[in-house]
């Protein structure tokens, strides 16, 4: 059989649904895939020099640092080394998902997707939790503002992605198959019952704990300033556009595909009709670049959290363009 799951992200199934399932193939899913390597494309070609302007900014233009900044430009500095590997995975799919980086690249390439999926999912909610306490407790926990904690966060923010991402090294290679080489995910792994319960762990520990708990702090958020009278209009609006801006990201980007991605892995090893299978595999390829599109979320929050960041984003780019002026290549 042709496997339907010949994509991005490369899923294959056991050799009893391949049997039962004969007719199941990828044509479909052509012009599917041809818009995802452009949409990887356009969110590269966007988020990748967005996320260097705006770990400049932080670096050299905004002083003094809080602990929010530093938060921040953690957040960016995991997007970009993210946004980094999106020019092999576009080569993967228009290569006909054709594999020639070599095993280590491939497990290189996804391990440092998942640990910075992860470390962005942790940042925000890092993120979150500092907004909830400054929001609500202003005098009695005013000990936040401090550098130190934020650095502690972040500092314990990439020590727990490492460890979350770890198993990813055993359960994913590549392998060949008809004539490619296959980049395997954690939906493609061969041991998929193992991938089943460290997914399932991963998503409810790395993902949903995160949701609700961003959830939570925003919707306090939100009641607080919409109740108390003492609080800025100008103040409440942008407290707003944060809590809708994070949720979203949450909701639209990482929920479809941690959802999808479970019901992936699921269906491999319940085998269903190809009608369903494929149904559920084009949901989920359709998943992967709105994960992706979390980069450019980030980017509207730098830009969301206040005039200080757009004035010194600002001021840089006009240097850069003063530079081109007087210093022409």
């Amino acid at each position: 059989m042709n496997t339907v799951s010949e994509d991005l992200a490369n899923f294959t199934t056991l050799p009893s649904h391949a049997e039962t399932f004969k007719n199941c193939t990828d044509e479909e899913f052509l012009q599917i895939k041809s818009s995802l390597s452009a949409l990887y494309s356009i969110i590269f070609l966007v988020c990748f020099p967005g996320n260097v302007i705006v770990i400049f900014t932080y670096i050299f233009k905004m002083r003094p640092w809080k602990s929010s900044t530093i938060i921040m430009l953690n957040l960016s500095v995991t997007d970009l080394l993210y946004l980094a590997t999106l020019p092999f995975l576009i080569h993967y799919s228009v290569n006909g998902d054709n594999w020639i980086f070599g095993v280590f690249m491939c497990k290189f390439i996804r391990f440092n997707f998942y640990i910075n999926l992860y470390s962005s999912i942790f940042f925000l909610t890092c993120f979150s939790i500092f907004r909830y306490i400054v929001v609500i407790y202003p005098t009695s926990c005013f000990f936040v503002w401090k550098r130190r904690w934020a650095v502690v966060a972040c500092t314990a923010v990439w020590v727990i992605s490492l460890v979350v991402a770890s198993p990813l090294n055993f359960l994913i290679t590549s392998k060949e198959n008809q004539n490619k080489s296959i980049c395997m995910d954690l939906t493609t792994s061969e041991d998929l019952e193992t991938s089943r319960w460290y997914n399932w762990l991963l998503t409810v520990f790395a993902f949903f704990l995160p949701l609700l708990i961003v959830t939570l702090c925003y919707t306090v958020i939100i009641y607080t300033l919409a109740t108390g009278p003492h609080t800025h209009t100008l103040y409440k609006q942008k407290a707003r556009k944060l809590a809708i801006l994070l949720l979203v990201v949450f909701y639209f980007c990482f929920l479809p595909f941690h959802v999808l991605r479970g019901t992936q892995i699921e269906l491999q090893l319940h085998p269903v009709s190809c009608v369903t299978e494929n149904q559920t595999y084009a949901l989920f390829i359709v998943s992967m670049p709105l994960a992706a599109l979390n980069t450019l979320g980030n980017l509207l929050l730098y830009v969301v959290m206040g005039d200080n960041f757009q004035q010194c984003s600002g001021n840089l780019l006009s240097a850069q363009k003063l530079m081109q002026v007087h210093f022409p290549l």
